[in-house]
C-alpha cells in the first residue's frame, strides 16, 4: 500500500531548524524533468506548520529539478515564515506562508458544452501513470476551466482533511490550462499565490474551475498573465 501524499512530501525533506534539504520524490512532477508548483507550495505550507486561513506563495525564478537535493532555507517571523529553495548556484523558489484574511469567492461550474483537455502520462495533476497522481481530468469551454473530483484515498490527512498538496495542485494545473488557452503557449508559473481560507473535509466532492474572463497580462509586463482560480467544495 502506497503511503499518503503528506507522508511522501514529509520523506523529500530533512535536516531541521533554518537549514533544510529539499529531494522531491520523481513522481511530483508538472512538466517533464520538473516539479509540480503545487507540490513545492505544499512542502511550504507543512515547515510552516500554520493552522486557520492563509496565503501560501511562491515565486518561481528556474524549474525546480526532481530527484536532487536542494538547499532549502526557512526563516520565522511574527506574521509566518519565509523560505528559500536554491541549488548551490541560483535561487530557485522564494516562497512565503502568512496569515491571511477569509474571502468567499464564486465557484464557476461548468454550464456549458466542455472539451476535455490534454493530459501528460507522469504528470502529478493529470497524469494517468503516475501511481501516486490525482488523475484529474480538467475540461474547458467558452466560460471556464473546471473539473469535478472525489479525491483519492492518498490525499487523506492524519486529521481528516484533503492534503494541502492536492488543492494546490488542482488550482496550478487550472492556472496553467487557463494561460495556456490564452496564450496558446505552454507556460510556467512564475508567481503562485494559495489562500487557503478553510480545510477541506475529506470524502466530499471539489470542484476546482477559473473562468477564462479573468485571464489578462500583467499590468507591468505583458509576456506574463494572470488567472483566478478556485476550489470549492458541496
Amino acid at each position: 500500500m502506497l503511503p499518503s501524499i503528506d507522508d511522501l512530501l514529509g520523506r523529500c525533506v530533512a535536516g531541521d531548524g533554518g537549514r533544510r534539504t529539499l529531494t522531491l520524490d520523481p513522481r511530483f512532477q508538472g512538466l517533464p524533468d520538473t516539479a509540480h508548483g503545487g507540490s513545492v507550495l505544499a512542502v511550504f505550507d507543512a515547515l510552516a506548520a500554520a493552522t486557520g486561513p492563509r496565503e501560501i506563495r511562491g515565486v518561481y525564478r528556474r524549474r525546480v529539478p526532481l530527484g536532487v537535493p536542494l538547499a532549502l532555507a526557512v526563516r520565522r517571523d511574527t506574521g509566518g515564515a519565509r523560505f528559500e529553495l536554491t541549488d548551490g548556484r541560483a535561487t530557485l523558489v522564494d516562497g512565503r506562508v502568512e496569515r491571511s484574511a477569509d474571502v468567499v469567492t464564486e465557484a464557476a461550474r461548468p454550464v456549458e458544452t466542455a472539451y476535455p483537455l490534454p493530459i501528460s502520462d507522469r504528470c502529478f495533476a493529470c497524469g494517468t501513470k503516475n501511481e501516486i497522481g490525482l488523475r484529474v481530468g480538467l475540461e474547458f469551454g467558452e466560460r471556464a476551466v473546471a473539473c469535478e473530483l472525489a479525491p483519492g484515498e492518498r490525499l487523506r490527512s492524519d486529521a481528516g482533511t484533503v492534503a494541502t498538496a492536492g488543492l494546490t495542485t488542482l488550482l496550478d494545473e487550472v492556472a496553467f490550462w487557463l494561460g495556456a488557452l490564452a496564450t496558446g503557449e505552454a507556460g510556467m508559473t512564475t508567481d503562485l499565490r494559495v489562500s487557503l481560507h478553510r480545510p477541506a473535509v475529506f470524502g466530499t466532492r471539489l470542484t476546482v474551475s477559473g473562468l477564462r474572463a479573468r485571464v489578462r497580462p500583467h499590468a507591468d509586463d505583458p509576456r506574463y498573465w494572470q488567472t483566478e482560480t478556485a476550489i470549492h467544495d458541496d
